[in-house]
């Protein structure tokens, strides 16, 4: 099955770039994903499988893939929301939509699941398990899609998860693993800070916000500077701060917007109440009204360290030319709502290389000149294809 399973994936990679390049050409945000969710449905028209639709809080679809023996049922993820971003390459089949680009490869994902998992419907009979393709929305945007598919209860029978995202920072052939917490999760917050305004030449008859607030702004960055262990990861930003008003006016009310990143459940509570403490603070020292709202959006990702080193000793005895290199990767400060699968199930998410070719300068995931060589997309379902081969084959699980 193996050797027949990259046969198959090698004579359909043109397949996968034109899917990926439609795909591209017509990104949809997140929770808005009608079209792409009804070409996905559409792949799967005729297929011997068992398709769900709107799974969870959007147009999730899970395709069940039932083998021709019993065993056990796994399930492999792909998302496929794009950002609002208005794309800035110069690639012949760039976004159609104005403000909206698949800037961070999630065109790729889908592209290279749909044929792999067209592939592994017809092994279906070589399978002793089932499979379920998970094509998840929203992975963009709080809450996300991964934690409304697990909590409807469609992968209540799945007993591992696996995924992969592409990133330009390697080269096409490398494959990442990342045993334990390999992403962070991350908070929202905003804060709106109430003074009195007033005139600029009478601050005494006054109660400046964007004062406290500008004192916040400085103190939060000891949160983590004197706070955290410095072995932990933890990040605090603030992203936006909105005081604009006139030179000779004092403000009367701000609001502050911030991101929270960190590897652990350990962390994000040290985070969490220092910040809150500093808020109480502000309103002793400055006499100030705060309302803070501090909301946890996707927990950090952690991989099963077995079923991680299973994933990596399957791809190092690959031998395959594709695969050029597998390497562990550095814990990574960006977060995935893969985390909740993570969460429920014992998964495993990996990374692909996907640098473009020719130039030296990289534009990073999230990026308007976000762009990939497309020979991540055979790599991909190279690597997913091979463990999942692993997986089912007998003494390598």
């Amino acid at each position: 099955m193996r050797e027949q399973l990259m046969k198959m994936l090698e004579d359909r990679k043109d397949e996968m770039i034109e899917i990926r390049r439609y795909l591209h050409e017509n990104p949809e945000l997140s929770f808005k994903e009608e079209n792409t969710a009804q070409y996905i449905a559409n792949f799967y028209l005729g297929k011997d499988v068992e398709i769900e639709r709107n799974v969870g809080n959007g147009y999730g679809i899970i395709v069940t893939i039932k083998g021709g023996k019993p065993g056990k049922t796994i399930g492999l993820r792909a998302d496929f929301d794009a950002l609002p971003i208005t794309e800035e390459t110069d690639v012949a089949f760039k976004s159609k939509n104005d403000g909206v680009m698949h800037a961070c490869g999630h065109d790729a994902h889908t592209a290279y699941l749909l044929v792999l998992a067209d592939c592994l419907i017809q092994l279906k009979d070589s399978i002793p398990g089932t499979i379920k393709i998970i094509h998840q929305h929203a992975e963009e945007t709080p809450p996300g899609g991964a934690k409304s598919i697990v909590e409807s209860g469609a992968l209540d029978d799945v007993d591992n998860v696996f995924g992969i995202h592409i990133f330009p920072t390697n080269p096409v052939g490398d494959v990442g693993y990342r045993a334990g917490h390999a992403m962070a999760g991350r908070t929202y917050f905003k804060l709106s800070i109430q003074g009195v305004g007033g005139h600029g030449s009478s601050p005494h008859m006054a109660n400046d916000a964007i004062v406290a607030g500008s004192y916040f702004v400085t103190a939060v960055q000891t949160v983590v500077s004197r706070r955290l262990d410095p072995f932990e990861v933890g990040v605090v930003t603030i992203g936006s701060f909105d005081g604009k008003g006139t030179f000779n006016v004092i403000k009367d009310r701000i609001e502050l917007e911030g991101d929270v990143r960190y590897m652990n459940d350990q962390t994000q509570q040290v985070i969490d109440k220092e910040i809150h403490r500093l808020v109480a603070g502000i309103e002793a020292e400055f006499g100030v009204e705060c309302e803070l709202t501090y909301t946890a959006d996707y927990p950090p990702l952690y991989n099963d360290p077995e079923l991680t080193e299973n994933v990596k000793t399957s791809l190092e005895n690959m031998h395959d030319p594709d695969i050029k290199q597998v390497i562990e990767f550095p814990k990574f400060s960006g977060s995935e709502d893969f985390a909740y699968y993570a969460e429920k199930i014992p998964s495993t998410f990996f990374f692909i290389g996907c640098k473009p070719k020719g130039g030296d300068e990289v534009y990073f995931n999230h990026h308007p000149k976000f762009d990939i060589d497309e020979g991540a997309l055979l790599v991909s379902a190279k690597a997913v294809g091979q463990v999942v081969c692993s997986y089912y084959e007998k003494g390598d699980r």
